[in-house]
């Protein structure tokens, strides 16, 4: 169970907060823990002090092996607004405005992967239904292919309708780490993780462990996340950690 291959939440010194260590400090640490593949993904540059737009323009030139492991670039981009969702998953264009995202298209196309996430000083907190709006917005874009802690207690969301579109659009709802840890910032979350997870096993739909590592420290570390997933028996074939074979495959197919 707890031999896993990849970790694709991580942030370094670029995302402006919590770290110095380098993106090959990190390389360097996850390949000396064993681990088969390492994401990088820097928050959005509407997060104070994070990086630009060329910095993730760059990022098509950084290579894909290092010290003997795989590496993706990918970034963490921020949901600005909630946009206007009508109810009607079969119909993707049923909106009267479009969440927004602080990368643009031309940018994501380019990077490995996207996760998107809410964080205060880009998206401050509303209704529940208006949150669960907006990551369902998010999902709608093809490039978004994780969600970052669903499970933030400071936004409440629908996980039944959050599950539904994460399945319809092809997105994965991730297991912060960082969310579940007694330092951890987002409020009670285990019941909304254990919610998520409940959902995952009654549909048979996978789920990502993500350490939101910033920096070296964590990186790998899904300690917390394990805890839980042992207390509620959660079948380790729907943990994608597990084969980074199987990872690759879901970012291959098309949304």
């Amino acid at each position: 169970m707890d031999c896993f291959e990849l970790d694709v939440h991580t942030h370094s010194v670029s995302s402006g907060h919590y770290t110095e260590d380098t993106v090959t400090d990190m390389i360097k640490h996850a390949s000396g823990i064993g681990l088969k593949l390492l994401g990088i993904s820097e928050h959005g540059p509407k997060l104070p002090n994070s990086c630009g737009l060329s910095y993730f323009r760059g990022l098509a030139l950084a290579p894909s092996k290092r010290m003997g492991i795989s590496v993706l670039y990918g970034a963490e981009v921020n949901i600005m607004d909630a946009g206007t969702f009508h109810g009607n998953l079969e119909r993707k264009t049923d909106v009267t405005s479009q969440g927004t995202l602080d990368l643009p298209d031309d940018i994501m196309k380019q990077l490995d992967y996207c996760i998107a996430g809410m964080h205060p000083p880009c998206f401050s907190p509303k209704t529940r239904e208006e949150n669960t709006n907006a990551y369902i917005q998010a999902m709608k874009n093809p490039y978004i292919r994780i969600i970052a802690h669903p499970d933030d207690g400071k936004y409440p969301v629908d996980y039944d309708r959050l599950m539904e579109a994460a399945m319809d659009f092809h997105v994965l709802l991730e297991i912060n780490n960082s969310s579940l840890s007694p330092e951890g910032y987002r409020g009670s979350v285990k019941e909304n993780d254990k919610t998520i997870l409940t959902l995952c096993q009654k549909y048979r739909y996978p789920v990502l462990l993500s350490s939101d590592s910033h920096g070296c420290a964590n990186i790998g570390n899904f300690s917390y996340a394990l805890f839980l997933i042992r207390e509620m028996k959660f079948p380790k074939e729907l943990i994608l950690n597990r084969s980074t074979d199987a990872f690759f495959r879901f970012l291959q197919k098309n949304k």
